[in-house]
């Protein structure tokens, strides 16, 4: 019976050296790929963490100390998020097409809390540190869609009870979500790929390692400038996300070629 198969042409660089269409892709990405949808990155020099104090507004104590001022922090940020000028970029969009058009597994996992990924169309997708779109309910720890403020007279849609609800955000100090499918991706990924994330927040920072020392992905890298565990990998691009991303998923998919034979 005839069949199509394919093979990876080796791109520029090796770039692409020893990866197959069934290779498993894994993608992490952080603030710096929503940054040209206009929002915020957290620790560039006039980043959030350049401005507003991580006790302040982003762990459990902080919370548990002045709730307002947590959900004041954060309805500010939904809002932006809400914006009419804020969409999905070229990367975003260009991550998609990669999922669509890629005949292995694909996995984008985000250290994002914004919905720009969803709204380009990705669909396999991990956000480790919550969504800012998401309520969570502290008392029967139900999750609802939420797009308007909350604060601490917001009663739970579900249970009832005011002033339990608080933003479906991963705060300093609290575990990540969906490690464990995290690490299981890792583990048999043929492609790791960094995108827009700054290198320093762990656990995120230590994908890279594990997907080398358990998989032997290929490993690449592709940022505005270099992050700080840039040496870690094995490629690098660097330059707008909007710019790279899209031509590396062009080149990635461009080297899909057919070959026909027999099964």
């Amino acid at each position: 019976m005839a069949a199509n198969r394919y093979h990876i042409k080796i791109m520029n660089e090796g770039s692409s050296s020893g990866l197959s269409p069934n290779s498993a892709i894994v993608v992490l990405t952080g603030a710096g790929i929503s940054k040209e949808s206009g929002l915020d990155t957290f620790r560039d020099a006039d980043g959030i963490w350049a401005r507003v104090r991580i006790e302040d507004v982003a762990t459990p104590e902080a919370f548990a100390r002045d709730p307002a001022r947590v959900h004041e922090f954060y309805n500010h940020r939904r809002q932006g998020l809400l914006a009419d000028d804020v969409a999905p970029n070229a990367a975003h969009r260009a991550l998609a097409d990669l999922e669509q058009r890629w005949p292995g597994e694909f996995l984008i996992v985000t250290q994002n809390i914004d919905n720009l990924h969803e709204r380009a169309g990705s669909k396999q997708l991990i956000h480790m540190h919550g969504e800012l779109l998401v309520a969570l309910c502290q008392s029967c720890f139900a999750e609802t869609d939420w797009h308007q403020d909350l604060s601490t007279e917001t009663a739970c849609p579900k249970c009832g009870a005011v002033g339990s609800m608080r933003p479906n955000v991963v705060w300093f100090g609290e575990m990540p979500y969906q490690m464990d499918r995290i690490y299981r991706a890792l583990a048999r990924c043929g492609l790791f790929l960094s995108i827009g994330t700054s290198g320093n927040v762990y656990p995120a920072a230590g994908f890279v390692e594990e997907a080398r020392m358990t998989a032997g992905a290929r490993t690449m890298e592709l940022n505005l400038e270099p992050s700080e565990g840039a040496s870690l990998f094995e490629e690098h691009r660097y330059g707008p996300a909007g710019e790279i991303v899209p031509t590396f998923v062009e080149e990635l998919i461009g080297g899909l070629a057919p070959q026909h034979g027999r099964s």
